[in-house]
Order: structure tokens, then C-alpha cells, then sequence
């Protein structure tokens, strides 16, 4: 069997669970080949991530002629299968109220997914996010390409599905993947109860083999440890002002922020703003051996984000048998509570600055309690060989 994954920028940074996932189909016989849109703008730092580079196949980048090319050959050998798709394609311009070049742009990248994928023998598309890859993998498949499916996250991907046409895309896909039961009800709300049964929840996963659990002490020295785009949606700025407020009971306080972004000159004016140069320190974008060393160490993970689907960085903290501080939204409820670390209300310095304090006064057989206890739910609910055998149950079963 051979099946692709389609990304629509691919690998960077953030999707290292897309890797994971698709090293453990790998691993399970079966061949993937990767198609992305465009590559990542920026730098790549993991040397497995760099290795993905070199064997994924891009649609766009440097193709225009290519592009073209493939268009003309579809007209002309494919009239049938170019009026299927040009039907759909319309209904994607009129739902999106406009926007004419970038759907452009999906049709030509569907013709040349298209025609690469039934060269390569592809059975099945999987695609991650329901955005900009799933409106080509549909389009492709109305082309005559194989069969799709798509996981989707959230929490952008359900802020207007009628302008993503969400619904349509479950509709013509044989079933679509939501990360967590929030999630599912998302889609059942874009594409109706008709395809609730096509809705399956499929978790992402981390290799536990690699997560064992950390022996290192919970004492002053550990840090706090933040990961992710600095960004408005992960909330570092409020962090920082978190911190000043908890540095005045707890003067020992280290917060390491790994990641980088936009919000890097806000957080660092508000690090200065503070006084917090001792407490707070911005490590940047780091491979995925460092990002676990940094989390082993850790008192907590601190994730206080406005906007998440579930992030895989608590399933490896937890994994690691360190407790998690994050909040009340979309699937993060579902395995952070009281039982594995803190769970707020997003947007508050004050429950943020609690929760740190609370962390910093508990002792150190507490948090390896909850620690543990994360664990134990991440090796039940988030083991990337379990998760990516049911996701390729359902490929096998639908195709």
C-alpha cells in the first residue's frame, strides 16, 4: 500500500507530530510518499526535519512553468475530470466571497497533485488542517486523484468554515480525523449530522519510547518551561507580566521560553519594562533533543494560550512526568485538569501568576505525583503507534 501526506508548508518546526506520524505508518509496511505546497519560510534546526526536506515533493515553489504545463495536458486528456473539478472550484471562489488568485492557485497545484499522485501509485491523500492542502486534496480527487482525508486541529480552522467551506470538504472526503472530541463536534457543526459517522477522533501522538520519564529533581533550580511561537494566541507577553507579580514572593522564579516570532519584541520590552533579565530567558527556536532536555528539567510546562486545538508539547511534558499549567479551551480540558498540573481561564495575569505560585509552593513528591499521572494518560491516550494504527485502519477501510 502506498498513501500521501500533503501539508500545506512542510516540515517546520511546529509539526513535528505530522513526522511522527508519518515515521509510525512507515513503520507499519506501508509507503508514504510527502507532497507540500511550499516549503517552510524560515530556518529548519532538526537534522530530521532537514531530512524530511529532501524528500518531499513541492507544487509550487519554482514550477510555474510545470504549473501550466500540467493544466494544459488535463485539458485537453481529462475534460470530464477538468469540469468536476472547476464545478467544485467555483463553489470554493463563491464561499470564500472572492479571493481569486489564491483559488487560482489550488486549482493549477491540484492538476500537478494530481497527476504526480497517480504516478506514484497513491491509494489514499491524507492531509493535515483543513485549510489550503484539503481545498487541493478535494480538487484533485474531483480530478480523478485518489481518495482523501484530513485531520483537523483547530482553533482557526472553525472561525468561519463557511468561508472555508469546511462542510464540503467533509462531505466529498471518504472520512475526516478531528484531534479531540471538541474538535469533532466542530466538524459536526460545519458539515451537519448527516456525516457525523465519518467523523472519527484520532489523537496525535508522541513516541513514548522517546519520552521516558524524567529522574531530574523538583527542586529551585528547575525552571519553568514555555514552547511555541511567540505569538499574541500563546500569550508570552502576559506571562512575563505573570512573572514579575510572582518574583516578588518567589525571587527565584526561571521561566526559559523556547520559540520564536512576532510578539519577540513585546515580550522582550516587557522582560526589560520588568527587571525580569534574570528570571526570563528567550532560547529561540531549538531542535527537538533540546526542546526535551529544556521540558525534562522543568517544574511545569506553562501554556496559558488563548487560542490551541490540543498541543502535542503537553503530551511530551506530561510525557516526561512534568506537571502542565494551561487553560479552559477546545480540546485542552480533555487531558489537562487537577489530576496533572493547573487549568485556567485564558487571559488572566492573576490565574496565570496563581498557578505558577501554586507550582512553586507545592512540593516535590506532589508534582512527581502529577507528573506520573500525566503520563500514564498520554502512554493511554496519545501513543503515536496506537494513533497511527487507527489512522491507517480507517485508510485501509475507506479505500
Amino acid at each position: 500500500m502506498r498513501i500521501g501526506y500533503l501539508m500545506n508548508a512542510y516540515p517546520m518546526t511546529s509539526t513535528t507530530f505530522i513526522r511522527r506520524e508519518i515515521h509510525a505508518i512507515e513503520d507499519q509496511g506501508v509507503e508514504v510518499k510527502r507532497y507540500a505546497i511550499r516549503p517552510w519560510s524560515e530556518t529548519l534546526v532538526d537534522d530530521q526535519d532537514i531530512a524530511e526536506k529532501e524528500r518531499t515533493f513541492y507544487l509550487l515553489v519554482g514550477r510555474l512553468p510545470g504549473l501550466l504545463r500540467d493544466f494544459f495536458k488535463e485539458v485537453i486528456s481529462n475534460p470530464v475530470g477538468m469540469a468536476r473539478a472547476i464545478s467544485t472550484w467555483l463553489r470554493l471562489l463563491r464561499n470564500a466571497g472572492g479571493a481569486f488568485i489564491p483559488h487560482v492557485a489550488y486549482l493549477l497545484e491540484s492538476i500537478s497533485l494530481k497527476r504526480r499522485a497517480n504516478s506514484d501509485g497513491i491509494s489514499h491523500l491524507h492531509t493535515h488542517f483543513s485549510t489550503n492542502s484539503a481545498a487541493v486534496a478535494m480538487l484533485s480527487h474531483r480530478l480523478g486523484g485518489p481518495g482523501y482525508s484530513f485531520t483537523a486541529h483547530g482553533p482557526d480552522e472553525f472561525v468561519d468554515w463557511g468561508r472555508s467551506s469546511l462542510g464540503l470538504k467533509v462531505a466529498e472526503s471518504r472520512f475526516a480525523v478531528a484531534i479531540s472530541n471538541y474538535c469533532r463536534v466542530q466538524l459536526a457543526r460545519a458539515s451537519g449530522m448527516d456525516h457525523w459517522d465519518k467523523l472519527h477522533i484520532v489523537g496525535c501522538g508522541i513516541d513514548v519510547e522517546e519520552f521516558a520519564s524524567s529522574e531530574a529533581p523538583f527542586n529551585k533550580e528547575a525552571p519553568f518551561v514555555s514552547v511555541g511561537r511567540l505569538c499574541q494566541q500563546k500569550a508570552q507577553t502576559l506571562v512575563v507580566e505573570a512573572i514579575a507579580q510572582v518574583a516578588a514572593k518567589h525571587p527565584e522564579i526561571r521561566v526559559n521560553l523556547i520559540g520564536d516570532g512576532e510578539s519577540r519584541a513585546d515580550v522582550e520590552a516587557a522582560i526589560r519594562r520588568h527587571g525580569l533579565s534574570e528570571n526570563v530567558k528567550l532560547l529561540g527556536w531549538r531542535d527537538n533533543q533540546t526542546v526535551r532536555d529544556e521540558l525534562s528539567r522543568a517544574r511545569a510546562l506553562l501554556l496559558p494560550s488563548f487560542a490551541e486545538g490540543l498541543p502535542v508539547v503537553i503530551m511530551e511534558a506530561l510525557a516526561l512526568g512534568r506537571p502542565a499549567i494551561s487553560t479552559y479551551i477546545a480540546g485542552i480540558p480533555e487531558l489537562v485538569d487537577d489530576g496533572c498540573g493547573w487549568i485556567i481561564p485564558a487571559g488572566s495575569v492573576g490565574n496565570i501568576a496563581q498557578a505558577m505560585d501554586a507550582a512553586l509552593s507545592t512540593g516535590p513528591t506532589k508534582l512527581k505525583a502529577l507528573g506520573q499521572e500525566g503520563r500514564r494518560r498520554v502512554m493511554e491516550r496519545h501513543d503515536i503507534r496506537k494513533n497511527s494504527a487507527a489512522l491507517l485502519d480507517l485508510i485501509r477501510k475507506t479505500s
